[in-house]
């Protein structure tokens, strides 16, 4: 990962049996994984916001395969004063930094369509270049649905002051 304020990308998308747990609302009734790993080809027809269980699980998991399928082509991702690519968030799931505990909360998801909005907190755990860190960061991630497929084109967080 880049450095411990990005800890959160490995964000997400989105919880890991053994090291994550979400806490997914989509009004007006939850929805959850119940912390079990999804069928890969179960999750072609998932709403995005149990993708987001999927996200979070990779990486904690260190998971680019799951990044790979994911994030769309031309994703784009801003946390805070920065600005990715792809393939800048590609990168740094294997950095430096490394997300050992990681959990959604407060998620809800706003449907446009074809268009989904999903806004929550993600709660991370885990040891840096700098030591270890306990962040929570407020997000939006927006998923478009192409070919039956969601896949994430656009994220932004910003780290919530302690």
């Amino acid at each position: 990962m880049r450095c411990p304020s990005t800890a959160f990308l490995m964000l997400a998308i989105s919880a890991a049996p053994l090291f994550a747990q979400g806490t997914r609302r989509a009004p007006p009734t939850p929805i959850t994984t119940g912390g079990r790993p999804m069928p890969r080809a179960a999750t072609a027809t998932l709403p995005p916001i149990q993708l987001e269980d999927q996200w979070t699980t990779a990486l904690v998991q260190r998971d680019t395969r799951t990044f790979d399928r994911l994030l769309a082509p031309n994703f784009v991702y801003t946390e805070n004063a920065s600005v990715m690519n792809r393939g800048d968030v590609m990168k740094s799931v294997t950095g430096s930094d490394r997300v050992e505990w990681a959990r959604n909360e407060g998620m809800r998801a706003h449907d446009f369509g074809d268009v989904q909005v999903i806004t929550g907190v993600l709660h991370l755990r885990g040891k840096g270049k700098q030591g270890p860190f306990d962040r929570r960061y407020q997000f939006t991630d927006t998923w478009q649905r192409h070919n039956d497929r969601w896949q994430i084109i656009a994220a932004q967080d910003y780290v919530i002051p302690k």
